[in-house]
């Protein structure tokens, strides 16, 4: 979609939490689990009956994705073997919810970029990978927390679900039904990852990021960006999944079991993707009337690093300057529709007026958001 009036964004939050995991970390709890797993085991994998589970290294894992660490809501229970998820207390009803916590962290800090007060927001947006609760939405609980009036909402769409609720942004402040637009995403993934999984238990981290969307004569924040256009595609792939939901009650399987966590096809994610997004790229990109070569910086999605690299030699013909497409899933992995913003927020200040950078994500669905900015 092509801007039709002045909308930019005036302000980025980012919540990053204390507690992390590093590589040697979970490949240390992971291989004392496979070495109980396989002996517990013996019988049954020695006559067929049971595949026996193969070790790791932090080695592997930089190779196969770059990811050095990664953040975590709640580190305990993770690296132990008897257990291999966080522990995160339920809260009561009349708490704050652990997903409402992080994200009024990270919207305060948008907030304050862009000189935003509660009174001045009237509408709020929470999407993400995963909603801990499916009702009332974290976005209504935030916005009661904020002193916001208006409407709030959640969304789900995997890993692009900022771009996607960027878009929706947007799309509210031309059809003039909001006037400034709040969209923050609390990433907690770490509770839908299999850390018994080889090829899955490093990918993901837990963050907060949020932005502020408003018309570009309200916006009063040093630095703004213009929204120049949008484009968002889905197209149907069962290669990433995740099938925890309410009809697992109604399931006689086990309803936490392995089958119901994050999974993946790695291989036919990464050759189907990669095309994908750098002709989705390119074409908006035209569509603004500006050249690749034109944009200063790209803010891609932040899951995989060879993924991001092959993107970027697609759109540019050369291996990408660090400045160009700044990687943070180094520290960060995979934080799902968030990684794309921890890049905006790390590396945006230092472009000047006129300077052209793209936002875009892309995951499961699959789905590709986008949206081409302008610095003011």
């Amino acid at each position: 979609m092509m801007s039709m009036q002045s909308v930019v964004i005036s302000g980025a939050g980012l919540w990053t939490p204390e507690e992390y995991v590093t590589n040697e970390e979970l490949v240390d709890a992971y291989n004392g689990w496979v070495i109980a797993y396989n002996k517990t085991h013996a019988a049954e994998i020695e006559i067929g009956e049971l595949e026996e589970k193969p070790l790791s290294s932090a080695e592997f894992i930089v190779k196969a994705s770059g990811i050095k660490q990664r953040y975590t809501y709640c580190k305990d229970g993770i690296l132990d073997i008897e257990r291999m998820r966080p522990s995160i207390p339920e809260r009561a009803p009349d708490e704050l919810s652990h997903q409402a916590e992080m994200a009024l962290h990270a919207a305060r800090e948008a907030m304050r970029a862009s000189g935003k007060m509660a009174s001045e927001i009237d509408m709020v947006v929470v999407s993400c990978a995963y909603t801990q609760r499916a009702y009332p939405a974290i976005a209504i609980e935030v916005q009661a927390a904020l002193g916001i009036e208006g409407f709030g909402f959640d969304m789900l769409v995997a890993c692009s679900a900022a771009t996607f609720a960027l878009h929706r942004a947007y799309d509210a402040i031309a059809a003039g039904s909001a006037g400034c637009v709040l969209v923050i995403n609390p990433e907690l993934t770490t509770p839908q990852v299999n850390f018994r999984d080889r090829d899955g238990h490093f990918i993901f981290g837990d963050v907060a990021t949020a932005m502020i969307l408003e018309r570009s004569e309200t916006a009063r924040a040093e630095h703004t960006y213009t929204v120049l256009g949008t484009k968002a595609v889905t197209q149907y792939s069962n290669n990433i999944r995740s099938d925890f939901g309410y009809l697992s009650y109604a399931d006689d399987s086990d309803p936490f079991g392995d089958s119901k966590l994050f999974k993946q096809n790695g291989r036919k994610v990464f050759k189907e993707v990669c095309p994908m997004a750098a002709e989705h790229l390119t074409d908006q990109v035209n569509a603004c009337g500006l050249e690749v070569g034109d944009v200063k910086r790209w803010w891609l999605h932040q899951a995989n690093i060879n993924m991001n690299e092959l993107i970027a030699r697609r759109l540019l013909g050369r291996d990408p300057d660090p400045e160009e497409a700044p990687i943070v899933l180094d520290k960060y992995a995979n934080t799902a529709s968030a990684g794309s913003v921890i890049a905006f927020n790390l590396y945006h200040e230092d472009l000047v007026s006129g300077d052209i950078g793209v936002l875009c994500s892309f995951g499961a669905g699959y789905s590709i958001g986008s949206l081409v900015l302008r610095k003011h």
